[in-house]
């Protein structure tokens, strides 16, 4: 199957990946009960066959199952094909939860996930929260420890802050930050997204169809399970949703006269954001894989994205996209190294 998909260079250190990644939490997590082994290894397969070869996972999904899916899916000869991204970091603990970034268990985490995905390196290893109770520098020490012994490649944040960013890439040099960055998403690009493009970090999207939203627009929620986590989410509110509906009007509006579907439209604005941007979009159905490769080929004019813009700007859309006490970039600053004291 010739591929679909062009390459890019993610950060400066080397990493290259499908300049669209697969977002795999859906398969076994918070959009709704999990999805049959056999379908998902099938879809990822075909993802990795159409050169979709960024796979994204994390300890938490599940949690540990969509790891334990990733490692039945990558056996005879698939791992070969993918670069590998999960991230550590956010623990269960009595139906708590918790983050941590104590090198105790940056490396504990990081054995588990190895052992669960059945490789002896994981490609990009993202911290996915920040622990704010100890300075950034004490994580990323442990995490410059791991590539040193192999078992990591290259090292992530998730949810970072400008200054968190610029503290740890001091400590070692992160290939990629992951943020929450679509059309109706866009504080990450006043001081977040100019920080990793003046270091040369890479930029992974996640959420660029909006949780479902720029895809399938309001009546989305008339089919949420029970346990849909979307159904908390501010944005997804019925105050809001009401509001938020004329953002997918316009989208779907643009892409009627581009030809394309609105979430076609929706990830090639991401695509045009730059080559140090990979969007990574999930989905469960290999139709909506393809539809998602589709917006590689969607052009859009300076203009076509000024009006996209215009329509969509940030004012427009109701609600927060966490609840109030989510841990976000905005939160996310830790102690100076100077009031650390190693127990």
């Amino acid at each position: 199957m010739a591929t679909l998909v062009r390459r890019i260079k993610l950060g400066s250190q080397g990493l290259e990946v499908s300049a669209q990644g697969l977002g795999c939490m859906g398969m076994s997590a918070f959009y709704g009960p999990p999805k049959p082994d056999e379908d998902m290894i099938a879809l990822i397969h075909h993802a990795v066959d159409s050169g979709i070869t960024l796979l994204d996972t994390s300890d938490m999904y599940g949690p540990h199952t969509n790891e334990v899916l990733l490692g039945k899916a990558l056996k005879d000869g698939w791992r070969e094909k993918v670069e590998l991204a999960s991230k550590f970091g956010i623990n269960f603990m009595d139906g708590k939860r918790e983050i941590r970034g104590d090198p105790e268990y940056v490396r504990a985490a990081c054995e588990g996930s190895l052992k669960r995905l059945g490789v002896d390196c994981i490609d990009l290893y993202y911290q996915h929260r920040i622990d704010t109770k100890l300075p950034i520098e004490v994580t990323m020490g442990e995490l410059k420890k791991l590539v040193e012994e192999g078992k990591i490649k290259y090292i992530g944040l998730s949810e970072a802050s400008a200054s968190t960013i610029r503290r740890a890439h001091a400590v070692h040099p992160i290939t990629a930050v992951q943020l929450e960055w679509s059309l109706w998403t866009r504080d990450a690009e006043e001081e977040v997204i100019p920080t990793c493009r003046e270091l040369g970090i890479g930029i992974v999207a996640y959420s660029p169809l909006g949780r479902g939203f720029l895809s399938s627009g309001p009546k989305m929620v008339e089919n949420f399970t029970k346990d849909d986590f979307r159904q908390y989410m501010p944005r997804f509110q019925p105050e809001n949703i009401e509001h938020n509906k004329l953002v997918f009007e316009r989208v779907s509006e643009i892409a009627t006269k581009k030809g394309c579907t609105p979430a076609q439209l929706a990830l090639a604005w991401v695509h045009h954001q730059g080559d140090d941007v990979c969007p990574i979009p999930g989905t469960t159905k290999i139709e909506n894989l393809n539809q998602n490769i589709g917006a590689l080929s969607v052009k859009l004019t300076s203009e076509e994205i000024a009006e996209l813009e215009s329509l969509v700007s940030a004012d427009i859309v109701k609600g927060d996209r966490y609840g109030a006490l989510s841990s976000t970039w905005k939160n996310s600053e830790t102690p100076p190294l100077s009031s650390w004291k190693p127990e």
